[in-house]
């Protein structure tokens, strides 16, 4: 059994950003010869998420109205009061969207759907963040 490690580091310029990370995720999956596994990808923070969904701009504008409108950004939270940042809505949205995605590994490569793109969310950005990519297969 073989496993590979790699980090994605971002520091995004919007507060709330969405980046499809599925070329760097498919890159990682090459480096590592694994021909038959998964590949856990991961979130290394608690205010920004990774997940799976189609690559089209109107859903990603759709799901920044649908999380603004279940966890406003502007409304006080009780977290707020120990946290200098003001954020909890970003740890309520990355709770909302989730942590992390498995993938399968099919002779080498991605075994996604037609339409699943892998993304990185960012809830609370302007500031360095990673994502881990962790390879495990034959």
């Amino acid at each position: 059994m073989k496993s590979h490690t790699e980090y994605l580091w971002f520091n995004t310029k919007e507060q709330i950003e969405f980046i499809n990370i599925t070329d760097k995720v498919d890159s990682a999956v090459k480096k590592s010869t694994v021909r038959e596994g998964i590949v856990l990808v991961n979130a290394m923070h608690i205010t920004a998420s990774v997940y799976i969904n189609d690559a089209e701009s109107g859903l990603i504008e759709d799901f920044k109205d649908w999380l603004s409108s279940i966890v406003p950004m502007k409304k006080e939270y009780r977290h707020n009061d120990v946290d200098y940042k003001k954020n909890a809505y970003s740890h309520l949205m990355r709770t909302i969207m989730g942590r992390e995605v498995v993938i399968a590994i099919t002779d080498g490569k991605l075994d996604l759907g037609p339409w699943e793109q892998i993304y990185y969310a960012e809830f609370d950005g302007r500031r360095k963040k990673r994502v881990l990519i962790k390879v495990i297969g034959d």
